[in-house]
C-alpha cells in the first residue's frame, strides 16, 4: 500500500515539474510572443486596409463627378457611408477568423457548429433578416437618403446614417434615435420635393386693408433677389380669417426643400419693418366696457 501511495506521490511530482519546465521554460514564452506578434500584425493590417479603403471609395466618387453619370449629393453621401460600414463589417469578420487560426482554434469546426446552431436560433434571427431586407429595399428605392428631413415611425429629424440592419435620425434637439429597419412601415420625407412657406399676418380692423396689401406686396417683390431659397415669388392671398380683434391675412411662397421656416421668418421680419415705417401697429386684444349707471343716467 506505501509503495502504490509513494508511486502515485512520484507521478504527480513529475508531472508537476514536466508542467512547471514548460511554463518557465522558453518554448512556451516564444510561441505565446509568436502568436502576439501575429495577431498584432492582423490588427494593424485591418485598420490600413480599412483606411486605404476609405480613401479609394472617397476618389472613386470623386471621380464620378467627372463622368458621365451623375446621382443626387444625398444619395452619394448614403452610398458612401453604406459602403463604409460593408469595408467595415468584412474586414472585422476576416481580421476575427485570422485570430482564431492564429490561436491555434479550428475555425472549421466553429463553422460547422454554427451551422447546426443556426437551426436552433434561426427563429431568434428573423427580426435580423427583416432588417436587412428592409434596409435593402430603403436605399435601392431611395426612400430617403442621408442628410433628408424625415419622419419615421412618429420620429421626426435629419438622416444621419442608414445601415444594412438600422437607420439614425437625429432630431433638431440633438437626440440620436436608432431605428431597426424592419421598423420602418411607413416614412414622411420632406426633403424630395420644395416646400411651402406660410405667413399670416394680423393687422387691426382700423387698418385700411387695401393699403396693407399693397404694402405687402411691395416686400414680397424683393424678395426673390435677395434669397436664394425663393424659388417662386410669394403670393398674398388676401383675407384668411376675420377674428374678433383683428383681421388675418395669408402669405406663401415656394421655397426649396426644408427652408420654409427659415423663410417664413424672413418674410415676418421684413414685413414687421414695412409696418413700423409706416405706423402701422399690430392689433392688441381690446375689452369694450359699458357702465349701466352712466346709460340710466343718459335714459332719465
Amino acid at each position: 500500500m506505501y509503495e502504490v501511495v509513494a508511486g502515485s506521490e512520484s507521478n504527480f511530482h513529475k508531472e508537476w515539474n514536466g508542467f512547471l519546465q514548460k511554463v518557465v521554460g522558453p518554448q512556451l514564452w516564444k510561441d505565446l510572443g509568436q502568436v502576439l506578434l501575429r495577431i498584432l500584425i492582423i490588427v494593424v493590417i485591418a485598420s490600413v486596409v480599412i483606411k486605404l479603403g476609405k480613401n479609394i471609395i472617397e476618389r472613386l466618387f470623386r471621380k464620378r463627378e467627372k463622368g458621365p453619370f451623375k446621382i443626387s449629393a444625398r444619395r452619394e453621401n448614403t452610398l458612401k457611408k453604406l459602403i463604409h460600414n460593408a469595408l467595415n463589417y468584412i474586414v472585422y469578420f476576416t481580421s476575427f477568423i485570422m485570430i482564431l487560426e492564429a490561436l491555434s482554434i479550428p475555425v472549421g469546426a466553429l463553422l460547422a457548429g454554427a451551422g447546426f446552431a443556426g437551426l436552433a436560433i434561426g427563429f431568434g434571427t428573423q427580426n435580423v433578416v427583416k432588417d436587412l431586407v428592409t434596409g435593402f429595399f430603403i436605399i435601392f428605392e431611395d426612400q430617403f437618403s442621408v442628410g433628408d428631413y424625415v419622419r419615421v415611425s412618429g420620429i421626426e429629424g435629419e438622416v444621419d446614417e442608414i445601415g444594412l440592419r438600422t437607420t439614425k435620425i437625429r432630431s433638431w434637439t440633438g437626440e440620436l434615435h436608432i431605428l431597426p429597419n424592419g421598423n420602418i412601415t411607413q416614412i414622411t420625407n420632406y426633403s424630395i420635393h420644395n416646400s411651402i412657406a406660410v405667413v399670416d399676418v394680423k393687422v387691426p380692423y382700423e387698418t385700411e386693408i387695401n393699403k396693407v396689401d399693397r404694402l405687402i406686396e411691395e416686400v414680397l417683390c424683393v424678395l426673390p433677389a435677395r434669397y436664394p431659397q425663393i424659388v417662386s415669388p410669394p403670393e398674398s392671398l388676401g383675407i384668411q380669417l376675420i377674428d374678433t380683434s383683428h383681421v388675418v391675412l395669408r402669405i406663401t411662397a415656394e421655397v426649396k426643400p426644408m427652408t420654409h421656416w427659415e423663410i417664413s421668418r424672413i418674410i415676418r421680419k421684413e414685413i414687421k419693418h414695412k409696418f413700423d415705417e409706416e405706423q402701422i401697429d399690430i392689433p392688441y386684444p381690446r375689452m369694450v366696457m359699458y357702465a349701466r349707471e352712466k346709460e340710466q343716467k343718459e335714459g332719465e
